[in-house]
Order: structure tokens, then C-alpha cells, then sequence
């Protein structure tokens, strides 16, 4: 917020992206008008309307998942699984031809600096669909069973906080796999998932292979519940996955659920203080904190706690916050209205509960939807802002004594989807990496990310894996 250096603006041009008027649903190969009552889409840091979006009623799954159907059985499912691969390189490289163009779109969207859009989110969606291109003609050799075949039609919902990635992590192998997809994008987030259709017609992908419906809650739950899905994916909230549970339960259909986390980032006394200050201002600031694995209690050895803080909160001191579109922003603007009153709620009570609330001096943009960097000191495993998910720029801080007691408190926690460690004993990270039940373990880094590997959690964090050749047993049967 206050910086040593001052930034002259660098606004990113938005002229590479013609936003239409209106979109309407893409079924079976075409753009199609939506049979419920539209939504508008917001550009969450100036709350303009950027477009007005078709919403997916009954009627409108259902003709989606039937055009899915038709496309598995007459050409997607019988194609050769190296024609499926060479699809799959053609939208790749089609991501990386008009990267630009998605990344400013994802930004306007979303809220998320174009730092991020330009150099995470749009990079890593096109390697997805290298990395899933390649496993097309090499399932047999994945070591997920003999003669692996998919599975049908794959209904997919995903979240606001990754758009594109999100839909890259779900289609990518979904496609790979030899299945058909349906795919709801998140009511407040559609704009690159539709750009994402024209790209599948620049590819000539077969119609019905892959289609897009958009809408809200009640376009997800036709998606889910639609009797011809034969694969459920979701991403998002812990308390939608349990109904999805609930609701595919007793049926036919295959699920995997990738839901929230409430991330432990374990530094130990010996941990090198200035590059583990960087990783958890990655790990709790990257995306606003609107990120599932995000490391949002920071566990912190006795000894070097107030070092940490002090440096902490020196670093933070120099993050900017404002314009998403500006290279320099470091961090942008809350999703949406909601989660913004959200966070502030969960603030609150851990203001009420008696922790120690601390934010960076500076203003925030008089538009738009925005929440400065937080850090809470003198937290107790009992506080709210310890033990629910905020999905915002909120740290809450712990201290520890002993291996032990780090892993215990890290543990204490109903979610199970990742945890960080910072320490220059590697024997120390290997041991203690055995005992924390966390689906992801970084080692002093923190939300890195790659095809190859798998990703999801334990305990209401979800179940299944995405990404990497685990990830693809999701989407296959075998004779075994």
C-alpha cells in the first residue's frame, strides 16, 4: 500500500477484446439463446456491466446434454484416440495464440490482476491441454486398469476464482479421455468460458463436444442431476459439494468434489525468514485470496514469530492495491458484492473474538468491490477466522513450540486440501509432510502448480484428483 518506489501507471489496453452486447449458450457446436432470465456480468473493480449472459433452464440442459450423448456415440467416443489428442494440441495452441485477448478478458471478469491473468491462469490452461493431449493415445500405459474406456457424458460446474483454469483442469481430461462434456461456468465469471466456445469452432471440433451453459445455482443442479450424466465434477464451496453428494448418491454417476481448505503454512525457527515472508504473501495474497489451497493460517515457531510478523507486515506495507488492469497491481478487486460482505462479516468476528486485526495504511478506489491485505495476531484454534474458509486476503496467525504441537493445530481443521512448510532441514519437511493430512504439501514454496501433478484433498475438502495421470481415472472404466 505504501511503497519506497512510486509506480507510474501501466494500464493494460483492453481494445484486444470485443465483449458482445449479449451471450447466449453454446449447444452443440452454436451459439443458442437461453430459455431463462438473463445475468448480467460486472467488472467487480468498477461494477460496470460488461455484458448480459443467456442463463440455462431445464430445457437447456437437457438439449446440451443430449447433443453431448449424440457426439459421444456417432463421433467423439468411436474417434481415434490420437485425432483426440490432435483436437486437444489445436485448442492449446489456439490458448496461446489469443492469450492476450483471454487473460484482459479474465481480468475485466474477475477482478484479478492482469499480472496474474497474463502469467498463471492463461499459461497454465494451455498446459493442460498439451499435457492431457499427450495421455490421449497413451491410456493404456497410465496404469488405471486394462483396455480403459470413457465413461459418457461429463456434467461440470466450476467456481469464479479461476475461470479458465478451472475449465481447462475439467475439459482438458475430460476430452482427453474420450468423453463428451457439459459445463456450467460460475453466474458471475462466464466471459472466458464463452470465449474459450469460439475457440472450440476456430478448432472445428466436432458439435456437441463440448457445451456451454451458463446460468446460476439452479443451471448447476439440472447439470448435476441430469439422469443422461454419466460423470459429475465440481469445484467450489464445501456446503454445494455435500448436496451434490447428496444428490448423485444411490446413482450410476461418478464423482469427484474439489472443495474449500483452510491451509496451514508451518514455518520453523530455522526457516530463512525473508524468502518464506514471500511465499506466504504468496500463498494468502495471490488472487485476492480467493484461492481453496490458499495458506490462511500461518503457523509460526514461538521463537521467531515476532520476526516473522515484523517482516510480514513490512512486505505487505509494499504490496499495491487497485486497477486489475495496471501491471503493476499486485493485488485487485473481490469477485462480487457477496463475498466482499462475506469477508467482512468473518473480520468482524475475529475482531469480537479478540484477535488482533492489523491492515497496511492506504486508500482504497472509491468503485468497485475491494478489502485491504489483513493479518490477525493473537489467534486461538477456537476463532472463526482460524477455522472457517474467508476466500479473501485474511492471514490469520498461530505460534507452535514443537514439531508436534505444528502438526496437531495444522490437523485441527475439518478441510484437508493443502499445507505449506518452510524449514532448512529436510528431514524435518519429509517427517513432518508424513503426518499432515493435506492433499498437497509444498516445501518451502507455496501455490505452485502444474499439469502433471495431482491435486485435491481429504475430509471436506473433497475427494477424486485433478491433474496429472491420477487425475484421469476420473473420467475411465476398465475391464478390472
Amino acid at each position: 500500500m505504501t511503497s519506497l518506489f512510486e509506480y507510474a501507471p501501466a494500464p493494460e489496453s483492453r481494445s484486444i477484446v470485443d465483449i458482445r452486447p449479449s451471450y447466449g449458450l453454446f449447444v452443440d457446436g452454436e451459439f443458442t439463446d437461453g430459455t431463462g432470465t438473463p445475468l448480467k456480468t460486472v467488472n467487480p473493480a468498477t461494477e460496470e456491466v460488461l455484458s448480459e449472459v443467456a442463463t440455462g433452464s431445464d430445457a437447456d440442459v437437457d438439449r446440451a446434454v443430449r447433443a453431448a450423448r449424440r457426439a459421444f456415440v456417432k463421433v467423439w467416443g468411436p474417434m481415434r484416440p490420437a485425432d483426440r489428442g490432435k483436437y486437444l494440441f489445436r485448442i492449446a495452441r489456439l490458448l496461446q495464440e489469443r492469450a492476450r485477448e483471454f487473460a484482459v478478458l479474465e481480468t475485466l471478469d474477475n477482478g484479478k490482476p492482469i499480472r496474474e491473468s497474463r502469467d498463471v491462469d492463461v499459461p497454465l490452461a494451455a498446459a493442460h491441454f498439451f499435457y492431457h493431449a499427450g495421455w490421449a493415445d497413451k491410456l493404456e500405459h497410465a496404469g488405471l486398469g486394462p483396455a480403459p474406456r470413457p465413461l459418457g457424458v461429463a456434467g461440470q460446474v466450476i467456481p469464479w476464482n479461476f475461470p479458465l483454469l478451472m475449465l481447462a483442469w475439467k475439459i482438458a481430461p475430460a476430452l482427453a479421455t474420450g468423453n463428451t462434456v457439459v459445463l456450467k461456468p460460475a453466474e458471475t465469471t462466464p466471459l472466458t468460458a464463452l470465449l474459450f466456445a469460439e475457440i472450440c469452432q476456430q478448432a472445428d471440433l466436432p458439435p456437441g463436444v463440448v457445451n456451454i451453459v451458463t446460468g446460476a445455482g439452479e443451471t448447476g443442479r439440472a447439470v448435476i442431476s441430469h439422469p443422461d450424466v454419466d460423470k459429475v465434477a465440481f469445484t467450489g464451496s464445501t456446503e454445494v459439494g455435500r448436496a451434490i453428494a447428496r444428490a448423485v448418491a444411490g446413482t450410476e454417476k461418478r464423482l469427484t468434489l474439489e472443495l474449500g481448505g483452510k491451509a496451514a503454512n508451518i514455518v520453523f525457527d530455522d526457516a530463512p525468514i525473508d524468502q518464506a515472508v514471500e511465499g506466504i504473501v504468496r500463498g494468502i495474497f495471490f488472487n485476492q485470496g480467493h484461492v481453496c489451497c490458499a495458506g490462511s493460517r500461518l503457523l509460526v515457531q514461538e521463537s521467531v514469530h515476532d520476526d516473522v510478523v515484523a517482516a510480514l507486515q513490512r512486505r505487505i506495507g509494499t504490496l499495491r492495491v487497485g486497477d486489475p488492469m495496471d501491471k503493476n497491481t499486485d493485488l485487485g478487486a473481490i469477485n462480487s458484492a457477496e463475498q466482499l460482505a462475506r469477508i467482512r462479516e468473518l473480520t468482524a468476528f475475529g475482531e469480537t473474538e479478540g484477535a488482533t486485526c492489523w491492515q497496511p495504511d492506504g486508500d482504497l478506489p472509491d468503485r468497485g468491490f475491494w478489502f485491504k491485505p489483513t493479518v490477525f495476531t493473537d489467534v486461538s484454534p477456537a476463532h472463526r477466522i482460524a477455522r472457517d474458509e474467508v476466500f479473501g486476503p485474511v492471514l490469520s496467525v498461530l505460534t507452535f513450540r514443537t514439531p508436534d504441537e505444528a502438526v496437531a493445530k495444522a490437523n485441527n481443521t475439518t478441510y484437508g486440501l493443502s499445507a505449506g512448510i518452510w524449514s532448512e532441514k529436510g528431514s524435518r519437511i519429509l517427517k513432518v509432510t508424513d503426518q499432515l493430512r493435506a492433499g498437497v504439501v509444498w516445501a518451502n514454496t507455496f501455490n505452485e502448480f502444474d499439469p502433471t501433478s495431482p491435486f485435491g484433498g481429504y475430509k471436506q475438502s473433497g475427494y477424486g484428483r485433478e491433474g496429472g495421470r491420477q487425475g484421469l481415472a476420473a473420467y475411465l472404466r476398465s475391464d478390472s
